[in-house]
Parts: structure tokens; C-alpha cells; sequence
């Protein structure tokens, strides 16, 4: 399953990257609009609703297309809406019962695809909350089609607020485990995070770790030359895995152009940054070695 998120400041951009994912054929079952604004939620469903009808010859309303829900109150960010065929099970694994609609139409989530309701798409959920408790608002696409990911990547990463930098660098990507006395995994990331076999190398790396036992990981992001849309994805997903694994992410001089991509985002403000692989070891404190 290939993720890529947008993450945007204002519902103009956010509109034009769902109508641009419309118009190159992303399966509107694979895309979601999270966003803390009712409405936000109700103009956006309501044009994507109308945009998709068009594009297929017809008239398509919410009740067919996209639709609106809205969550019930989360401490600390109030209610939270989604737009998308997956709405409701975005918000059922948000962690909280999906409340009246927001719209005059709802759709039931019986008819819910598959990968939207899967475990690993449940993973990426806590982060989600987060970016949007900093006043953010997001578009996910995740589908299992590495090509529709890479035209969804390229979308995201053109309208949303984390634009990457364009790179020349060729490198692909590579990985490296290191481990210190005091338990604690050091992941070494280099090259290019990017959709395709960068992502999918960084998504198996951190998997194997879990599967042996190493719960408390470094990631050390000084040589990453590249990231994009779908490698955010993959941070996203290796911090909470490691979450509902019992452990904790946390990383470690990020090159200039992962820096730039974590403070357009604000996943500054949700993943623990360090500026040197000593200091994030260091932060584990005496939690790795109990827990280890």
C-alpha cells in the first residue's frame, strides 16, 4: 500500500490538488480531505462532488461521490471533518464515533473500500490528529497502485505547502542499522525518500526492525538528498508503527531539505527532532534501557 499526503494552509490549494487528483484519474475511493473546518468540508465535498460527476458524464452529488461526515469532539481540537468515499472509516479509526453529517448527504460507510479500512491504514491515523490540532488540513491518497501513488505524489508535492525542492541528485536509496549499548536502534537513511522503490525500501526497513524487536529508533536523515509527498507518508507511517508497537521514532540531523519539508508541514511540532544522532540517543534516557 503506497501513501502520499498533502499538507496544506488554505482550501484553495487543497482544492486544486483534489480536482487535479480527479482529473489524472485517481480513483476517488482512494482519496481523503481532513480538515478541522465544517466549512471547508461542506464547500470542498460539494465542488469535488459536482467535479467528479462531470468528468464521468453525469451529475454526481455527495450521496455519490465524495462525501462529508463530521467527528465527534476530540479533546484539545474539537471536530474534525472528512471529505471522501473513505470519510467514515478515516474518522472510525481516528478513534472516535463519526457523528451527524454535515451535509445533507451522507454515505454509509458499508460500501468502504477495503484498503481504507485495512490495519496499516490505521496506522497513519494519530499523526493525522496532529497535523491537524496545528491548524493544518490534509489530502491522503492511498492506494496499491504505484503509479496512480507517483502521479498522486507529484500532485501533492506541486499544490501543497511542503514543496520539495527539485533535486538532481540520482542516488538511490539506502539504508543502514546501527545499534547502541543502550538499546536503542540508529537507522541511517540516505539518497532519495521518494515514491517508489525509496519509500517502499524506508516502509520494509522499519518493518524488519519491528519484527525483531527493536522498538526505539533512531532515524538518521543527514544524507536524505530528496524527499517527497510519499516519503513524509512513510515517516508518518513508521512513527506510529513504532507507536503501537510500544516504542518511539525519533530523528536526527535532518538534512537541509528534510528540515525544509518538516517545517512547511509542522511535523516539526509532532515528531521529536534532534539536531545530532548524540542528542537523540541521549533523549531515550533511561526509557530504552527498561524497555529494551
Amino acid at each position: 500500500m503506497e501513501t502520499a499526503i498533502g499538507i496544506f494552509t488554505s482550501r484553495d490549494r487543497a482544492e486544486l490538488a483534489l480536482k487535479e487528483l480527479l482529473e489524472h484519474k485517481v480513483p476517488d475511493d482512494s482519496i481523503v480531505f481532513l480538515t478541522r473546518s465544517e466549512s471547508e468540508a461542506m464547500a470542498l465535498g460539494k465542488e469535488i462532488g459536482t467535479m467528479a460527476g462531470g468528468l464521468t458524464g453525469g451529475t454526481v452529488g455527495l450521496s455519490a461521490g465524495m462525501v462529508v461526515a463530521s467527528l465527534a469532539i476530540i479533546p484539545g481540537i474539537g471536530q474534525i471533518f472528512a471529505v471522501g468515499v473513505g470519510a467514515v472509516a478515516v474518522l472510525g479509526f481516528l478513534g472516535s464515533k463519526a457523528g451527524e453529517a454535515a451535509g445533507k448527504h451522507f454515505t454509509k460507510d458499508k460500501n468502504v473500500p477495503a484498503h481504507l479500512m485495512n490495519k496499516k491504514a490505521e496506522e497513519d491515523q494519530q499523526l493525522f490528529l496532529e497535523v491537524l490540532k496545528a491548524g493544518r488540513s490534509l489530502v491522503v491518497v492511498r492506494t496499491e497502485s504505484a503509479e496512480i501513488a507517483k502521479v498522486a505524489a507529484g500532485i501533492l508535492d506541486r499544490d501543497s505547502a511542503a514543496k520539495p525542492t527539485p533535486s538532481t541528485a540520482s542516488g538511490k536509496m539506502q539504508t543502514a542499522v546501527r545499534k547502541s549499548e543502550a538499546g536503542v536502534t540508529s537507522l541511517d537513511v540516505k539518497g532519495r525518500v521518494a515514491v517508489g522503490e525509496g519509500s517502499v525500501m524506508l516502509r520494509e526497513a522499519v518493518e524488519r526492525l519491528v519484527a525483531s524487536g527493536d522498538r526505539h529508533v533512531v532515524m538518521v536523515l543527514r544524507e536524505v538528498d530528496y524527499i517527497d509527498s510519499s516519503g513524509i507518508g512513510e515517516l508518518v507511517r513508521a512513527h506510529t508503527l513504532l507507536r503501537r508497537s510500544s516504542g518511539h521514532m525519533k530523528i536526527a540531523d535532518p538534512s537541509a531539505k528534510v528540515h525544509e519539508m518538516l517545517q512547511m508541514t509542522m511535523l516539526h511540532k509532532v515528531f521529536d527532532v534532534h539536531p545530532t544522532e548524540a542528542a537523540a540517543l541521549d533523549s531515550f534516557g533511561n526509557l530504552s534501557a527498561a524497555e529494551a
